[in-house]
């Protein structure tokens, strides 16, 4: 089976937006590859990498939360499978679990959470020897928060991976996860 990568990002990202762009071209880049692409499986940013994926014929699940976003309508178009989550934690869990890597492209509060909860399964992992999974962060903005985050609880920022774009995270995923 192939590897599954999650990519989190904002949900008010829209088509024409650079953020959007580049996650259409995120989702394809992994797709291209051979990697499953799991997302939060909504609007935003989490359908524009939905979208790459699956125009390079990619397979793309997207875990939601109904219970969380009432007012969603469900999965984007372009989701394979919809994994429907009770809550935000398990859907984070959820996806954290399933994903053998993940990239945080733009977001806010939303991506900022998956990115923290990605940034300590891999610390954890680190700490007890286990081999870790690749968080890469694209963006200046995850940079300063990531070095925010290491100065202010002087902790290790050695397992997130800071990149310019979405082709240097793809890169970096080559790199460290085989896609099957």
């Amino acid at each position: 089976m192939p590897a599954v990568v999650a990519v989190y990002g904002s949900s008010s990202s829209v088509p024409g937006d650079s953020w959007f762009e580049a996650g259409v071209r995120c989702g394809r880049l992994l797709a291209e590859s051979g990697y499953v692409v799991a997302t939060g499986g909504y609007a935003g940013l989490m359908e524009a990498v939905s979208r790459g994926a699956a125009e390079a014929g990619g397979t793309v699940i997207g875990v939601t939360a109904p219970a969380a976003f009432p007012d969603r309508p469900g999965a984007n178009a372009w989701v394979h499978e919809e994994i429907r989550a009770a809550t935000m934690s398990e859907r984070i869990r959820t996806i954290t679990e399933m994903s053998s890597a993940c990239i945080a492209l733009d977001g806010s509060i939303g991506t900022l959470t998956e990115l923290l909860v990605a940034w300590n399964t891999a610390f954890v992992a680190a700490l007890s020897g286990v081999p870790t999974s690749p968080v890469v962060a694209v963006g200046d903005r995850w940079a300063r928060l990531v070095r925010l985050v290491t100065e202010a609880l002087e902790t290790d920022p050695s397992t997130v991976t800071l990149v310019d774009d979405v082709d240097a995270a793809v890169a970096e995923i080559r790199r460290r996860v085989p896609p099957a």
